[in-house]
């Protein structure tokens, strides 16, 4: 499968690209990006094609892997999706559901294949502890705890403008989401508290009769961060297993492989229509948020 990616940044850089072109299934065309410059050394890196119009790389290509803002990677899916060419894109999909449903419709109407890259889920010992774990059944509550602190020098984030402005609940969201979901079910109801350091504190009610608890910042305090995931039921507790040696490269390999699976008809749960879902849940808190209200999602 012919890959181009768009965008330029670290992501794209030292994960996207790395997995893309080490792939045996996949073959790394070219880039687009915002900045000709940046496009141009970021071709010379890889040894392929600087495209200056976006357009102009979806001809060459059968799949874009995209690593830019979510709202300007929703519009760039859905004109990709409506060139035919099939979608491996980042979390959040999008920063509203209005967008994020434009690209579902777009993947609906033309039957590309989608696969959005919610880290965890393409760690083999994550993957399997959750499929088992759902199979075991019986979970009625879950506790997620992440705390980042990425705005000091020298980490690549520091000067993300849309991380900044939506914090951990749109960055981190998605990943505790992911791996919440599979366990406890969809989200019918959730409330939202604020807290220091951009700390936001979400109660999440799902359609299991189950509640789980998120608390989410990017700018904890340095000595203060914290990743962790317990959950509690009918067979005991436990906690997400570590990733095993596993690398964002690897898991990026393993979401190539899905999406190359995807278009020859093996669908895989981490799709745009799962990806929208949980904008609809982000939104929700967002709303939440700023009314101190229960949101119906």
């Amino acid at each position: 499968m012919r890959f181009g990616v768009l965008g330029t940044g670290h992501w794209a850089a030292t994960t996207q690209a790395v997995a893309l072109a080490a792939h045996p299934d996949a073959t790394l065309v070219g880039v687009w990006g915002r900045s000709p410059a940046k496009t141009a050394e970021f071709a010379d890196t890889f040894k392929i094609t600087a495209f200056d119009d976006v357009d102009a790389l979806f001809d060459a290509v059968d799949a874009v892997a995209i690593a830019l803002p979510p709202e300007i990677q929703a519009g760039l899916a859905v004109r990709a999706a409506r060139a035919g060419k099939h979608l491996l894109l980042d979390k959040p999909l999008a920063l509203t559901v209005e967008s994020a449903g434009a690209v579902v419709d777009a993947v609906t109407d033309t039957g590309v294949a989608s696969v959005v890259f919610f880290t965890n889920r393409f760690i083999p010992a994550v993957d399997t502890f959750l499929r088992d774990n759902a199979a075991l059944g019986g979970w009625y509550a879950a506790h997620a705890t992440m705390y980042a602190s990425i705005f000091q020098p020298g980490n690549p984030y520091a000067g993300s403008t849309w991380r900044k402005e939506h914090g951990g609940l749109w960055d981190l969201g998605p990943h505790a989401l992911s791996v919440v979901l599979p366990l406890l079910g969809p989200v019918v109801d959730l409330s939202a508290a604020d807290g220091p350091h951009d700390t936001v504190h979400l109660l999440l009610r799902h359609d299991s009769g189950a509640a789980s608890t998120l608390s989410l910042t990017l700018d904890a305090a340095p000595d203060a961060t914290s990743f962790g995931f317990a959950y509690f039921g009918e067979h005991g507790a436990t906690t997400l297993p570590d990733w095993g040696g596993d690398t964002p490269v690897e898991a990026f390999g393993h979401a190539v492989t899905a999406l190359i699976g995807a278009a020859g008809g093996v669908s895989h749960p981490c799709d745009v229509r799962y990806a929208a879902s949980i904008t609809g849940i982000l939104s929700a808190a967002d709303q939440a948020r700023r009314t101190q209200t229960i949101v119906v999602v």
